[in-house]
Order: structure tokens, then sequence, then C-alpha cells
């Protein structure tokens, strides 16, 4: 199954929505429906790591200081889980691919796969 998770009140991820061709994802507000345990650890195993799935852009992140501390893959995943805002989005999972965040290439790559 296809899914990108997102944030609805997202300009950022508003427009990159606005942006793809017809497709079959599924559509996964992480504010409205927070990710589960077992949807971040299908997105590690495809990432290979929870700090790729982190936003250090998170308002949150600079507020709590969290880029003066040593944080672990442990920590990752705890902040991630904890709050919406500490995951990179969007994160697509298109035929078993993940593409996180909303870099130029990132989204070029998902939008070539959704194709």
């Amino acid at each position: 199954m296809n899914k990108i998770y997102y944030l609805a009140s997202c300009d950022t991820c508003r427009k990159i929505i606005k942006s793809l061709p017809e497709n079959n994802l599924v559509f996964h507000d992480i504010k409205q429906d927070p990710i589960t345990e077992a949807e971040l650890e299908e997105m590690y195993k495809l990432s290979g790591s929870y700090e790729a799935l982190f936003s250090k852009k998170a308002q949150l992140y600079k507020s709590m200081d969290l880029k003066n501390k040593s944080l672990t893959e442990a920590d990752f995943k705890k902040y991630i889980l904890e709050h919406y805002t500490f995951l990179s989005r969007p994160v697509f999972i298109i035929d078993g691919k993940i593409y996180i965040g909303n870099s130029q290439k990132n989204v070029a790559e998902a939008i070539e796969a959704l194709s």
C-alpha cells in the first residue's frame, strides 16, 4: 500500500500534494492521526535510521535545546512518537521504497515513482 505521511496544516506539504500526479496514495495526516510505533518501525526498516526520519527543523527541536544533546537512535524514535512535529515530512512509501522530507530531489523521485 502506497502512503504519504504529511501535515495538513503545512503549506509545503499542501503544495507538494497539489503537484502529485493521479495516484493511489493513502493520505495520513500525522496531526489528526498520530503515527503508531508499527508505522514508525516500517519507516525505520525502509530508511535504516530514526535520525533520517527526524526533523531538525522543528521548532520544538530548537526550544527543547536538543541540538546541544547527543541524541541516540532510541531518542529519535521516542521524540517522533511523542510529537508529530519531529517527523520529517512528507514521508512517502511507494512500492516498498521510502522518500523522506521536502527536498526537491526527494519530491521529484516520489513523483517519478508515482508516474
